[in-house]
């Protein structure tokens, strides 16, 4: 016979940068049953941090997160954070792309949502994250099944450090002042990280669609560049 819950009542922590969300989950966890407590809400994870400065703890169970913080890359640095601290993080963001939603994964996120996937989601996701069980949304299978069929694009962190360098100048020349690397070596990379977009169905033959496709994988944002 399985045990009751002697603590049924969630309590969460946001972080996400827009008022609406705040408003909206807010909203949704009041109404929830069992229940979800909105203990506190924050604009970034610096206001988090200050507040919480040991994570996790008795006043929080579940960390609702959105990766993307006022239109920058993902912030992995916070959720390898959190996660490594063993706090249970529901990453909730509306970046959809299979490389950013596993990625979150490998890091250790609890489990990944795209916003526009509604309450009843994020509802048994944050129940499922505070019981360590697993929760599975719509996007975040479709990213599974395939990381299992069609492999992934994984940049190495020299790849990505090149990546972001190029875009950021105007040669390759420059690039390796940059990082002192000689050009041959930052042609021999960018090669190698249009192979790898290739050998996964994402062909980047050019600067501005390998620039799509980090984008896209959260390598760089716009304010990046």
């Amino acid at each position: 016979m399985a045990v009751a819950d002697p603590q049924p009542h969630a309590k969460v922590v946001i972080i996400d940068d827009h008022d609406v969300v705040h408003a909206g989950v807010e909203a949704w966890c009041s109404k929830a049953d069992p229940p979800i407590t909105v203990v506190a809400s924050f604009h970034n994870p610096r206001q988090c941090f200050a507040r919480y400065p040991q994570l996790p703890n008795d006043e929080v169970d579940v960390v609702i997160f959105d990766l993307q913080i006022d239109g920058q890359r993902p912030d992995w640095d916070t959720l390898s954070t959190l996660c490594g601290a063993g706090q249970r993080v529901v990453v909730y963001s509306h970046k959809f792309t299979d490389e950013v939603i596993l990625t979150a994964l490998d890091v250790g996120a609890a489990t990944y949502l795209v916003k526009s996937e509604g309450k009843r989601h994020l509802i048994d996701a944050i129940h499922a994250a505070r019981s360590a069980v697993p929760y599975v949304g719509p996007r975040m299978a479709k990213a599974l099944i395939n990381d299992t069929t069609l492999g992934r694009i994984k940049l190495s962190e020299r790849e990505k450090e090149i990546l972001v360098a190029w875009f950021q100048t105007e040669s390759k020349e420059l690039v390796g002042k940059r990082l002192f690397i000689a050009p041959t070596t930052v042609r021999t990379h960018l090669q190698r990280a249009r192979a790898k977009y290739a050998a996964v169905g994402r062909p980047a033959p050019t600067k501005s669609a390998l620039l799509a496709r980090a984008i896209e994988d959260g390598i760089l944002s716009l304010s990046d560049l």
